[in-house]
């Protein structure tokens, strides 16, 4: 009986003190390079996913700190070096490693290190897209496999690397289909139209407008720093106004490198009405198709104008934009320059735009946003 309570007592003391008889290990410098993390935060955040691997008595930065030369130890990478920094910090094992940013990817590489034996006992390469904000889960996963712990798989995949011509994360394959708004500026004869009374068939507006709308998209050219994109763009212009101006925008665009650069150009369909008529010089009155298409040079001698009529001068009928006449089909040319921005998995397209038609135009900024759907945040 007495032996029996000497080994349950044996027993709950291993339970008590077991890891102080774990073995210790030492997180040498992890080279980083092609990323924003420095060499420190690398070891920082490596020590870190140690101590929740609990399979060891981790050294923290301050124990280090405390060996004789300790700085010169700060560029130790190779195995040598390595195994002698493990003498003087008197652990079990010292883990070290490198961390590169090749392009679209992060390449995680570690090796540990078993300083009694002097020898490599452990190595683990893994490929992760280029999402470095992610940087502690992706050394968390290689510490883990090392170890032959179970990694979530679904947080692995959000996280692996995908070998394609074009990956997931790349500006090639990034669509920035999504909502957009800005504001234009209209000149030439949609200026005239813009800020001439309603009473001579004008909108009486400011020619400062708004524009709100959706963009489509769909690539039909990508490699990894290039595409070629079909957009299409509905928009409404002046609602803030109380105006409705409806206009349906057909692009082709590219889009070139990671930066997101893009230039687009095509036909852009809108509804307007317009008579034929012709301007007086008196005060710009517009005489469209209801007051003066059919009127004849005796009409306008024997009206309010006498002598001084339109067909003394010359004037010729044109058509012109008139609220008052009919509805119409017009076209516009539109060509665009603009950028990308990234911020996560949000993007922020940008463009300045120019729209032009006989006689006149509008020049304006757009801004749109979405979101990556090929990439989930795992936050």
């Amino acid at each position: 009986m007495k032996t029996n309570k000497t080994i349950i007592l044996i027993a709950l003391l291993f339970l008590f003190t077991g890891s102080s008889f774990a073995a210790s290990i030492g997180v040498g410098p992890l080279k980083t390079f092609g990323i924003f993390a420095e060499t420190e935060t690398a070891s920082t955040i490596a020590r870190l996913e140690l101590v929740k691997l609990d399979k060891y008595q981790v050294l923290d930065r301050f124990d280090m700190r405390e060996i004789d030369n300790y700085e010169s130890f700060q560029s130790c990478f190779g195995k040598a070096c390595l195994i002698e920094y493990g003498q003087k910090l008197n652990v079990d094992y010292i883990l070290s490693g490198n961390i590169d940013g090749l392009g679209n990817k992060i390449v995680i590489t570690l090796k540990l290190i078993d300083i009694k034996t002097e020898m490599i006992v452990k190595t683990h390469t893994s490929e992760f897209d280029n999402q470095e904000a992610e940087l502690q889960r992706m050394i968390g996963i290689v510490i883990k496999e090392m170890h032959d712990v179970d990694v979530d798989p679904i947080l692995k995949k959000q996280l692996m690397f995908n070998n394609e011509l074009i990956t997931s994360n790349n500006v090639g394959k990034a669509s920035n289909r999504g909502p957009r708004m800005g504001i234009a500026y209209m000149v030439g004869t949609l200026n005239e139209f813009a800020t001439r009374p309603e009473e001579y068939g004008g909108l009486e507006i400011s020619p400062l407008v708004s524009n709100l709308g959706y963009q489509f998209e769909a690539q039909y050219i990508g490699t990894e720093n290039f595409s070629a994109l079909f957009e299409g763009l509905i928009n409404f212009t002046g609602l803030e106004q109380g105006q409705f101006i409806p206009s349906l925008s057909i692009l082709n665009g590219f889009r070139f490198g990671k930066q997101g650069w893009e230039f687009a150009f095509g036909p852009s369909f809108g509804l307007t009405k317009t008579s034929v008529g012709f301007f007086t010089d008196a005060n710009k009155n517009l005489l469209g198709e209801k007051e003066a298409r059919y009127w004849t040079q005796q009409d306008y001698e024997s009206s309010e104008f006498g002598e001084n009529n339109p067909f003394t001068y010359g004037y010729e009928y044109t058509r012109n934009l008139d609220k008052r006449g009919r509805l119409d089909i017009n076209t516009r040319w539109i060509m665009a320059v603009g950028r990308t921005f990234h911020s996560g998995a949000l993007n922020i397209p940008v463009n300045v735009f120019y729209s032009s038609q006989k006689g006149g135009g509008m020049a304006g900024l757009s801004v749109g946003f979405n979101i990556t759907r090929s990439k989930t945040n795992i936050n």
